[in-house]
């Protein structure tokens, strides 16, 4: 499965449908174990999206670096973004701004030559690279965030084993991809695999591994 832009907005798609109607004052809760509110960690999943459209929008793209968009915590704790919302807007401007960083995401992907190159610390990677970025980090952040909010969360099977074979190709086979992606990002166990305390995926294209 090659990824691509369409994935990126399927992916914010889930997300919008399964919290659509989270409260606004349901945000303000740890999700999972983070040390993030449910609000900072959604915050994060748009300024990733943001960021990573940023590294492959220009021909120039650094590859040592991130494009110097500027970026800090709000709080002591908190996650350093770029992109912020207005409490005020609640889960509608916060499910508006995750959809509108996806949709930059999914835009670029899709018109960015091939042979672009961006930097990420996981390994200097092409327009593809960058679409299975964007989703893993939707689909195991909207994990984090789903039973702080009381919200199912299993998204399509399709979806995870593209992020697997694009970005954890070490993984062991199993008939659960959902499963073994939450295990790759340090977040579940396997049977007979403990949960990983370290990980990290490899964003390099596959020919230059």
């Amino acid at each position: 499965m090659t990824l691509a832009g369409a994935d990126v907005l399927r992916a914010v798609s889930l997300v919008r449908t399964a919290f659509a109607d989270v409260p606004d004052d349901g945000w303000d809760r740890p999700a999972g174990t983070l040390s993030w509110t449910c609000w900072e960690t959604m915050e994060h999943m748009a300024d990733d999206l943001f960021a990573y459209a940023g590294q492959i929008a220009v021909p120039d793209s650094p590859e040592d670096t991130y494009v110097p968009f500027a970026w800090r915590p709000l709080r002591e704790g908190g996650p350093a973004n770029t992109i912020f919302v207005e409490a005020k807007s609640g889960t509608l401007g916060l499910l508006r701004s995750l959809s509108a960083c996806g949709a930059m995401l999914a835009a670029v992907v899709d018109a960015a030559p091939a042979s672009r190159r961006g930097y990420h610390p996981y390994g200097v990677s092409d327009p593809e690279g960058f679409a299975a970025m964007g989703v893993v980090e939707v689909l195991v952040h909207a994990w984090d965030v789903a039973d702080s909010v009381n919200r199912a969360w299993t998204p399509p099977a399709d979806l995870c084993r593209g992020v697997l074979d694009r970005l954890f190709v070490e993984v062991p086979e199993r008939d659960d991809p959902w499963l073994v992606l939450l295990w790759a990002t340090g977040r579940a166990e396997l049977p007979g695999r403990a949960a990983r305390t370290s990980w990290r995926w490899d964003g390099r294209p596959p020919a230059q591994r």
